[in-house]
């Protein structure tokens, strides 16, 4: 081997161990944040009473699950390049489920808020904790279907013996036109459908405040919340079209092809994670105060009002 070989390898093993370092320290420090989270909503009963943190939860163990898996895939595509089919098509149909679960889950948190904002004498009987738990088992269900379908398909048009071969890990992992079709037609109509839902709920909240004199506050509060929901949803919808985008993006800039990946996957894929945390938990009141409680354990218990 002559020493360009020898200085290129070298720079390849140190860009990959950069890369995977990055992502891996991002990956734990935001999960360490989001089972802060988890651990204040379990260690304090108030939280399981109300919908919206039962729902906030639900999208941050998925926020856990998403990162988890994509950063676990991330590694191997360096590890190990050529995964098991079979194996694949599991890790996909979770991490497909759950992608598909986050903006169901924005979607009912913006209905929660419309709910409390503009019928607030009917929001305690429709949102309520049994029916918070009847549309997270709905959501699942939702997001699930396309991805059972397509495996479905899968089955019945590849040979088993293909389900034993190794290949690289990815969506599209039955390259058939169905798929491709499928997966595109599906995702469009499916953000288009949130994406209506989430103008309207922000659209009323706001009339709404503006018709009320009593508790501007509080509609204006939803509406920021619902704005900020909208945030979330186009860092979601743009994870969509990372390969238009990646596509893009090489042609004007062909000799960055290894950085405009790797940038794209972190802001698509991990950064939105991030804002979970920093949107909701660190924003309520409610919920920093007692995550404070919890953290600092017995040292502040005796400082507690009891009738706080």
């Amino acid at each position: 081997m002559n020493t360009s070989e020898f200085s290129k390898r070298k720079d390849l093993l140190g860009e990959a161990v950069f890369k995977n370092l990055t992502v891996i320290v991002l990956a734990v420090m935001i999960n360490f944040i989001n089972s802060l989270l988890l651990y204040t909503f379990f260690k304090n009963p108030v939280f399981s009473q109300e919908p919206r943190y039962i729902l906030y939860m639900h999208l941050v163990i998925n926020d856990i699950i998403i990162l988890s898996g994509s950063v676990l895939l991330f590694v191997f595509t360096y590890l190990i390049p050529n995964l098991n089919v079979a194996i694949c098509c599991i890790f996909i149909l979770i991490l497909s489920n759950v992608f598909k679960n986050t903006p169901l889950n924005l979607a009912g948190m913006a209905i929660e808020r419309f709910v409390a904002i503009c019928y607030p004498l009917h929001h305690a009987q429709i949102c309520t904790v049994p029916n918070t738990k009847i549309l997270i088992g709905i959501i699942w269900l939702v997001g699930g279907l396309p991805g059972i379908a397509d495996l479905f398909v899968g089955l019945a048009l590849s040979p088993i013996s293909y389900f034993t071969t190794s290949r690289m890990c990815f969506p599209q992992v039955f390259n058939f036109e169905y798929h491709i079709i499928s997966y595109s037609l599906f995702n469009i109509g499916y953000m288009c459908s949130v994406w209506v839902l989430l103008f309207y709920t922000y659209f009323k909240v706001l009339f709404s405040a503006k018709a009320a004199a009593s508790e501007p506050a509080q509609a204006q509060k939803a509406r920021r919340t619902i704005l900020l929901h909208g945030v979330q949803l186009l860092l979601c919808t743009l994870s969509l079209f990372t390969n238009v985008l990646d596509g893009a993006l090489v042609t004007l800039f062909p000799y960055y092809q290894s950085v405009i990946y790797f940038c794209n996957y972190i802001l698509t894929s991990i950064l939105p994670r991030l804002l979970s945390p920093l949107i909701y938990g660190m924003r309520d009141q409610k919920f920093k105060k007692y995550m404070k409680r919890s953290l600092m354990c017995g040292n502040e218990k005796r400082a507690i009002n009891p009738s706080d």
